[in-house]
Parts: structure tokens; sequence; C-alpha cells
């Protein structure tokens, strides 16, 4: 759960990254998440520039933020959801984010829905990309904070045989992070997967249109006899700076799929409905 704080430069909140993924892989953690637009901060400095100025100056720096990761992800030997950046393509504002495996390689997503606020004050757009990545811990999927309550999303990704659904949100109200939470939440139910979602907390006075935070951190585990009974295999304490750590059992959601209670995948009945991909 990351706080959002001024940093000098891109090295010091680097640093801040790199302490925790020094952190999490310490407990053998197969997964670093890092939540939406974390690098924020670096906005500051263009503070004086008009806001879709100052987070296209932002974008300038995502190319050296992801090489970064990838080279924190070989060197201890983790998997890292680098949550989401700005990103420049074609003189058109994405908002994406990369998954850097352990073994040096990268894959690319995108926000597909974009919020209204992100349109009319940066003017960015959605991308349209959507995938399953494997890793050497099972197939995940990941979907920056909007995303996640489109529940067609997930149930593509779930049909490409997803196990962990990773959600990197940014909300700064707290009606807004309940959302994110229990779409999250319901998406873990109807997918017979785990979600875990990170978002960021604190004040930054001093960069438009991202100067206040609400997040907390949390897990999701179907539910069902051989998960948690509500559904929450961990949680974070609400608008604290902190680390989440949590197991999860692959090979559960196997036994769910072929013998649970309830058998959300396979008992879709579809004679009457279809989802597919464009």
């Amino acid at each position: 759960q990351w706080q959002m704080r001024l940093y000098k430069d891109m090295d010091e909140l680097m640093q801040q990254a790199e302490f925790f993924v020094d952190a999490v892989s310490g407990y053998r953690s197969d997964f670093a998440l890092f939540p939406e637009f974390f690098n924020a901060p670096l906005m500051a400095e263009n503070n004086h520039m008009s806001t879709p100025e100052a987070i296209r100056e932002l974008a300038k720096h995502t190319t050296e933020i992801v090489q970064r990761f990838s080279k924190l992800a070989i060197s201890y030997n983790i998997n890292i959801i680098t949550g989401s950046m700005p990103e420049m393509v074609d003189d058109k504002l994405y908002n994406v984010g990369y998954l850097c495996r352990r073994d040096g390689t990268m894959e690319r997503y995108e926000k597909l829905h974009v919020t209204p606020d992100e349109a009319k004050v940066w003017g960015m757009v959605g991308g349209n990309k959507l995938q399953a990545f494997d890793t050497d811990c099972g197939k995940i999927g990941i979907l920056i904070c909007y995303d996640s309550e489109f529940p067609e999303l997930s149930r593509l990704l779930a049909d490409e045989g997803m196990d962990i659904l990773f959600v990197p949100f940014l909300t700064d109200t707290q009606n807004g992070f309940s959302r994110v939470r229990h779409c999250a939440q319901a998406r873990a139910i109807e997918n017979e997967c785990y979600v875990a979602i990170a978002g960021s907390v604190g004040n930054l006075p001093k960069v438009q249109n991202m100067d206040i935070q609400f997040a907390q951190s949390m897990v999701f585990t179907p539910c069902d006899f051989a998960f948690p009974t509500n559904g929450v295999k961990a949680e974070a304490t609400q608008n604290t700076e902190m680390i989440l750590i949590a197991d999860v059992d692959i090979d559960l959601l196997r036994e769910l799929n072929q013998f649970g209670s309830v058998r959300n995948l396979k008992d879709r009945r579809k004679d009457l409905f279809e989802l597919k991909k464009r």
C-alpha cells in the first residue's frame, strides 16, 4: 500500500519502490503489485504547467521506470506488476502498465475504460488490448482500476485460464474505493480466482488532479469451504502505508472448479448466452 509523498527526483522514488520489492522478496513472494499512477509524485516538478501538459511530462519517465523495474524483477527474483503509468503512443495518452517477469521478459497491459475525469482533465484514451499472461506461477490477468468494474473483462480472462487477477487502483474518495473493492470481490467469486487489489494513500498538495487518495489493499478468494468464509484472504489497514502479503493455493481453484458447492464457470448456461472478444 503505497504512500503518496513528494520525492526530489526519480532516483528517490525508485529507491522507495526497491525497498518494497526487497521487503516482499524476503518473504519469498512470487508477485509484487504496485498501485495505479504510483509515480504521480513526479508531477510536482511540473506544477506550473497545465494538468494535461504535466501528465504528458510524467509519461516521459515511463520507459526508464519500466527498465528499472525489469532489473529489480531479475535481481530480486520476483514478478513485478508495475501498477500503471501514463504513456504516449502516436500522440495519444494511455494508462498502461507492465508485467516484469523475473526471467527478464515483459508484457504490456492497457486500461481499456478510462474514467470521465481521465478523459476530460487529461485527454486520456482507452486502450484495446486484453489478454491473460503466462507466469511461472500460473496464468494471471491485470485490470487497471475502473476496468475491474466491467465484469465482461475478467470473464474473458477467466476463459483464458486466469488464476489470479491483479487490480492496481487509485481512488480519491471512499465511495470510489468501495466500487473497486466490491467489484473486485465479485470478480473472485464469479470467476473462481484470486484477486489482489493495491492502492495509494496520502496527499499530494502540489499535484493537480491527484491531491488526495483513499485505499485499503486486499486479497480476495472465492467463497467456499476451502477458503475464508468472508472471501477475504488478507487486508491492509485503511489509509496506512504498509506491505500486504498473502499465500494462495492455485490447486484449490482446480478443486473448486470441479467439486465446489457452486461452480460459477461450469454451470453457465452457454445455450442461452455467450461472451466473445472482438
